[in-house]
């Protein structure tokens, strides 16, 4: 028998966690002022969506991507200040029991651990939670820093695709990383020890 998981009930009882240092939490028209600080940065934003050009931009993104649909979407915000930072979300492919994992941080805040405490969290809901298999995550090969994050939490090399794809007029080669539910118990089992 197929177990039968509802995974829109899990993400909706998990709209707000908690790590260490981090509250992952939905993104609200609150969040748009901070969100265009670093949506507004070309460096920020170079590998990941559209600079947001104004206010409104930043806006109608959070209105069509994150309210409109917030499963699995989460704001970073620090627990000590309330500030938000960045995105991550955890997008579920339902029929192969795979997700993947995806991220944007203000650079402000860029080589402080913030989005591998975030993605850890994300992974612990993926795999505990969620029951999924596999989660993956892709990076531009041209943005190592991105693939230092998802090596961080254990994610391997699964492969390099050239011309992937076409983004703000170049051609990406993607690289894409990902991390199995036994690898993940392997990593859990040496942190405890």
């Amino acid at each position: 028998m197929e177990l039968v998981i509802n995974r829109n009930l899990i993400f909706a009882q998990n709209q707000r966690l908690e790590t260490e240092r981090l509250i992952l939490r939905p993104v609200t028209l609150d969040d748009a002022i901070e969100m265009y600080e670093y949506a507004s940065d070309e460096e920020t934003v170079t590998y990941v969506f559209p600079i947001h050009q104004s206010l409104k931009d930043t806006k109608e993104s959070i209105a069509n991507y994150f309210v409109c649909a917030p499963l699995g979407k989460y704001g970073i915000a620090l627990k000590e200040t309330g500030r938000f930072i960045g995105t991550i979300d955890l997008r579920v492919e339902e029929k192969h029991n795979n997700g993947e994992i995806g991220y944007t941080l203000n650079k402000k805040f860029w080589g402080k651990g913030y989005v591998p405490e975030a993605a850890n969290e994300l992974l612990r809901l993926g795999f505990e939670e969620l029951k999924l298999i596999r989660i993956c995550a892709v990076h531009d090969i041209d943005n190592p820093k991105s693939g230092r994050v998802m090596e961080k939490i254990g994610m391997k090399i699964e492969g390099t695709v050239p011309n992937a794809r076409m983004w703000k007029g170049k051609v990406v080669t993607d690289v894409l990383r990902g991390i199995t539910v036994e690898e993940w118990q392997q990593l859990q089992e040496k942190i405890k020890n």
